[in-house]
């Protein structure tokens, strides 16, 4: 640069102000990103109600100072283009499969004491048949602050909850069509996507399609929790109601009661997908290991893992009273449940494994489809 150009820019800034030169050095010293094209599906021209996902490198995981131990370490990952479902599946989209196939939830059987022993300690006993009727696990709240190391005080299995009926049967989803469909298996939603003719995502095309494009933001939307004051997702509000107290239930007037609200509500991110961290937590296709992430960063180094489709195994040392090797599948996004006080995870790095025949209350999906498809 020569010094008559120098001395025009060093004008231009004292005229301007110090502030224009931080806003100037700011811009142009740091990477751009770009913003990604939203392309969304017509049914002709790709799948209706799905947006495309182009695909690429990115960190997958988080180092972050919120982040938990499962997803650490941040590790290079490459996925395909794929579309998926801008919204979860609702409930007026389940309704239909079951129409069209006399499907039979998870949550409608009698429970299989095979099934459930494998989540229970070695050598416990079966309980008699009394025990085994159909139903879920559904959020009950508590009436006060309690301790929240034992998520059992606000959750309990209440027989007769159910997709139709999602936190028991005196529950309905009358006017919730557009509402996730929760009170969904792992196994339910293998069906359904294979009715649809689609499947559940990978975990890394899951994150990758999160992320909108945003290189490890913290949330979805930015690295702020609030945008202009207010919550950017169907999350718990902390400042509203203490977790878990559902006692009194928050008044719509002040923000919703608990619960999930209509997908679409909130802003899409910027594949133009609506609600992937809040509102349900989303079942994927991969096995859950705690340790997956640490696995691929020393297998792989600083090189890119290509595509990876999961572990071939469950690895969970952290749930209490559940064999290590007990099976689990991933699920992502939290849920309406999620709080800074307890549960963080409506953040795109956060992961869990859970039960593949457990529904919960808080726990729907949402599917992808291959671009040749």
């Amino acid at each position: 640069m020569n010094l008559q150009r120098r001395v025009l820019i060093v004008a231009v800034f004292a005229a301007l102000g110090f502030g224009a030169y931080l806003l100037w050095s700011n811009y142009f010293s740091k990477p751009q990103q770009a913003i990604p094209e939203i392309r969304l599906g017509d049914g002709i021209n790709g799948p209706k109600g799905m947006a495309w996902i182009p695909g690429g490198e990115f960190l997958m995981g988080s180092d972050h100072q919120k982040a938990q131990a499962n997803e650490k370490p941040t590790h290079k990952v490459k996925v395909p283009g794929f579309w998926m479902d801008t919204t979860h599946v609702t409930n007026d989209q389940f309704a239909q499969f079951v129409k069209e196939t006399n499907y039979k939830s998870t949550a409608e059987q009698v429970p299989d004491w095979e099934t459930i022993r494998v989540q229970l300690p070695p050598g416990t006993p079966k309980p008699p048949a009394s025990v085994f009727v159909p139903g879920a696990m559904v959020f009950v709240g508590t009436k006060a602050k309690v301790n929240l190391n034992d998520y059992s005080q606000w959750w309990a299995y209440v027989p007769g909850a159910n997709w139709r009926h999602p936190t028991g049967p005196k529950s309905n989803i009358d006017g919730k069509g557009n509402h996730p469909v929760v009170q969904v298996s792992y196994e339910d939603a293998v069906a359904y996507a294979k009715w649809a003719g689609k499947r559940l995502p990978t975990e890394a095309e899951w994150e990758f399609a999160a992320r909108g494009g945003l290189n490890q933001a913290t949330y979805v939307w930015g690295d702020q929790l609030e945008q202009e004051g207010k919550l950017p997702a169907n999350i718990w509000d902390v400042k509203k109601q203490a977790f878990p107290v559902v006692n009194p239930v928050i008044s719509p007037k002040a923000g919703g009661a608990i619960g999930t609200s209509s997908v679409g509500t909130y802003p899409q991110n910027g594949y133009g997908l609506f609600d992937m961290t809040g509102n349900a937590w989303q079942w994927v296709a991969d096995w859950y290991r705690a340790d997956y992430f640490a696995i691929q960063a020393k297998e792989y180094g600083n090189s890119v893992v290509n595509n990876p489709q999961g572990p071939t195994s469950s690895y969970d040392p952290d749930d209490y009273g559940v064999p290590p090797n007990a099976p689990k599948r991933v699920i992502r996004g939290g849920s309406f449940l999620c709080n800074e006080d307890y549960c963080q995870s409506y953040r795109p790095s956060a992961r869990r494994g859970a039960d593949p025949y457990s529904p919960m209350s808080h726990l729907g999906f949402r599917l992808v489809k291959d671009s040749s498809q």
